[in-house]
């Protein structure tokens, strides 16, 4: 009879564990999954804002005997404006290669409308993320007509303004969505773990009734507490890392390249899942240590 009591109790233990590793998980999943959502929308809104360039033009009025001089100081001013502080890329635009540009643009295959060097030289100049900012544009601009032989600096502030809020919306709604599956993460661990203590509530307080210190009672709840905790949250990474790249393969992108960003990412969830894990634990266990006998029966 013992026997058999033994092993049902065996038996409702490991069915508990099982239902707290899914638990965690399953929540575990969801919360990584909006952190790999948060990082790569990140790092392609940066992309998007890379994409608004602003074009800077050098002085078009010279003599044709001094081309060669003229294309030397072009190249100087384009090797500064690379250095500058705002500038994530660079590239020279020839005049040769912006007619060409403005037949294509223009459908145009013939040289018979106009000539190659009515179009400037200029460089094409595309900000770093931060300076797409309405308030850093104006600055990068005028950093960058103070280089000499650089005469004028255009851009589409408008567009660049209007990108650059929607895309800083559509972030900060992501941002508030993964602060959600956070806060349910902690709620919804909190309650398997505390199910899962209540069961014992009658053996916490049989051992604290025997003379065993809290310290004493507390420690293997809070070692198999990590045990789970670790073990949770490498399923459900293993889950999320899985799923991701089910994804990533099927549109053939894999998003962000940035490893450091998926380390530090596993590294949260395992710390959110033992720290929750723990933390409820530790709190649960500690209310039926304070709880009287006979309110056990309520709680």
């Amino acid at each position: 009879m013992a026997k058999s009591v033994d092993e049902f109790n065996k038996k409702r233990l490991r069915s508990s564990n099982i239902t707290v590793v899914i638990s965690i998980a399953l929540v575990l999943f969801l919360l990584g999954l909006m952190g790999l959502i948060l990082i790569n929308a990140q790092k392609y809104s940066d992309y998007i804002k890379e994409q608004l360039v602003v074009n800077a033009y050098f002085d078009q009025n010279y003599d044709a005997k001094d081309s060669v001089k003229i294309a030397k100081l072009e190249e100087e001013t384009f090797k500064k404006v690379q250095t500058l502080a705002p500038v994530k890329r660079a590239t020279y635009i020839s005049r040769e290669k912006a007619a060409q540009e403005a037949k294509k643009s223009m459908g145009i295959d013939s040289d018979a409308l106009f000539e190659e060097n009515i179009f400037p030289s200029s460089i094409e100049v595309a900000l770093k993320p931060e300076y797409v900012d309405p308030a850093k544009i104006n600055e990068a601009i005028k950093i960058i007509s103070s280089v000499p032989g650089i005469v004028d600096v255009k851009n589409d502030s408008s567009l660049m303004v209007d990108v650059y809020n929607n895309l800083n919306r559509i972030l900060k709604w992501i941002l508030g969505f993964s602060l959600l599956f956070l806060v349910l993460a902690v709620v919804l661990i909190n309650n398997s773990i505390r199910l899962k203590i209540f069961s014992k509530r009658f053996i916490i307080k049989t051992m604290q009734l025997v003379g065993a210190k809290r310290r004493f009672i507390l420690k293997p709840f809070i070692i198999e507490a990590i045990i789970l905790g670790a073990i949770g949250s490498v399923i459900g990474l293993l889950a999320l890392f899985g799923v991701w790249y089910y994804f990533t393969s099927q549109i053939g992108s894999a998003f962000v390249q940035d490893t450091q960003q998926y380390f530090w990412l596993v590294l949260l969830v395992l710390g959110v899942g033992i720290f929750i894990t723990v933390l409820s634990t530790v709190v649960a266990t500690w209310r039926f240590l304070r709880t009287n006998v006979d309110d056990l029966y309520y709680s």
